[in-house]
């Protein structure tokens, strides 16, 4: 009786596996594979810079400024699929930025930042791929 019985049982309780909808992962951020590039006119664009980045599901602030720089942001909004803010920077050299970030997908944005500094207008593309999710989100 238990040879009987426990293919039923071995078939029942695969059944209820499948059925059970897959455990979301409730871990705090996105994981993204970020690239910037930065071109100044009348010179060459700069070598693009990849990274990984994590950041809140929910944005609440852009993302980081690049190295060396201190960065203060300021009218950060979300307007549907789009984020923007204002950006005054400090360190290696002072500048002033507005950037907007638009989502193309849940999964992809690309953007920009425009800066000037001492007369200078830099502007920088982003591209982002969201790839997983992470435990310590920026922000």
């Amino acid at each position: 009786m238990i040879r009987c019985c426990s293919g039923r049982l071995l078939a029942a309780l695969s059944v209820a596996v499948l059925a059970t909808p897959a455990i979301a992962d409730d871990r705090p951020g996105d994981l993204w594979n970020t690239t910037s590039q930065m071109s100044m006119p009348g010179m060459p664009a700069m070598p693009p810079q990849s990274m990984q980045l994590c950041t809140a599901k929910e944005w609440t602030q852009p993302p980081p400024p690049p190295p060396g720089q201190s960065c203060t942001t300021s009218n950060f909004r979300r307007d549907g699929t789009k984020v923007s803010w204002d950006t005054q920077c400090t360190g290696q050299m002072e500048m002033s930025g507005h950037g907007e970030i638009n989502f193309t997908s849940d999964d992809a944005y690309t953007g920009t930042i425009t800066f000037t500094a001492e007369g200078m207008t830099m502007t920088v593309n982003l591209t982002g791929t969201k790839v997983d999710e992470c435990d310590n989100p920026v922000g």
